[in-house]
């Protein structure tokens, strides 16, 4: 089970930096945009991803 998380993570990692490596200039406005957010708009953000991300877990399991 450890190394399905491990796997995961590895995977998220390769992912997230997926953005940066292709697009940095992109990827720097972004985060400019995002920065600018109101709180409530990021944390709406960060629960619908995380319920996506689960949703897609779920679903290839």
């Amino acid at each position: 089970m450890l190394d399905f998380w491990l796997a995961a993570l590895g995977l998220m990692l390769v992912l997230e930096g997926l953005m940066p490596f292709m697009f940095p200039g992109l990827w720097r406005q972004t985060l400019k945009n995002i920065a600018q957010f109101q709180d409530g708009q990021v944390r709406f953000l960060g629960l619908t991803l995380m319920l996506s991300g689960l949703l897609l877990i779920y679903w290839i399991r």
